[in-house]
């Protein structure tokens, strides 16, 4: 009779449970991010800062301003007036400028005459990350560089890639929002948020725009 008893307990503890466990709400089920995607609000927007470049140990880092990609983004194209007026007052204070190529493309690329290369700056090749599997790290510790300048596009491509790997590096990283772009708003606002937020380099990084940027 004992062990009877002692079976018919935990049979009867095994069923409460099972039980309890079907009739838990849907809502008490983890609900991943994509369940929830609806009810996303974006957060406010980073404040925008005034930013300071020293040229002897700053360079600019021009990112993939090329035919395939700038040339079919709209945003892109639009950017490159005040990219331009950037480009300049960075090569008159004679400050470092780096271009950056993805794939077999090349200077010849570059999406408008004004913003092409001058007679000896670096470039490297490479897909988001321009430090991936190039000599742009080296470069820059050679030249004393301790703050780069983003501009470019993809802004959640190289941009975004590119700034939060120069942060973690130890660089300053300045990006004006004015001079990055994407196919889309959402893209542009994701970057933005991540560079001001990101774990372990959000503090290296200063979001302003080309105007507020003096050398």
């Amino acid at each position: 009779m004992a062990i009877r008893r002692k079976i018919f307990i935990a049979t009867a503890a095994i069923l409460a449970v099972l039980a309890f466990s079907s009739a838990r709400p849907q809502s008490a089920a983890v609900r991943t991010i994509i369940d929830e995607w609806a009810s996303v609000k974006p957060p406010p927007p980073p404040e925008l800062k005034p930013a300071s470049a020293d040229p002897k140990t700053t360079a600019l880092l021009m990112l993939d301003f090329l035919k395939p990609n700038c040339g079919a983004r709209p945003r892109c194209l639009a950017s490159v007036p005040r990219v331009k007026a950037l480009l300049e007052a960075a090569r008159a204070a004679n400050a470092t400028v780096i271009y950056s190529f993805f794939g077999a493309t090349k200077a010849s690329d570059i999406v408008d005459p004004s913003l092409a290369p001058a007679p000896g700056d670096f470039s490297v090749t490479s897909s988001a990350d321009k430090f991936l599997d190039t000599d742009l790290e080296k470069t820059l510790k050679d030249k004393g560089i301790r703050t780069v300048i983003t501009v470019g596009s993809a802004a959640n491509g190289a941009v975004l890639y590119t700034a939060s790997s120069a942060a973690l590096r130890g660089l300053k990283v300045i990006v004006p929002v004015d001079g990055i772009s994407s196919g889309d708003l959402y893209s542009e606002q994701l970057t933005a948020w991540q560079l001001a937020n990101g774990p372990g380099f959000a503090d290296q990084v200063t979001l302003t725009t080309t105007d507020r940027i003096k050398f």
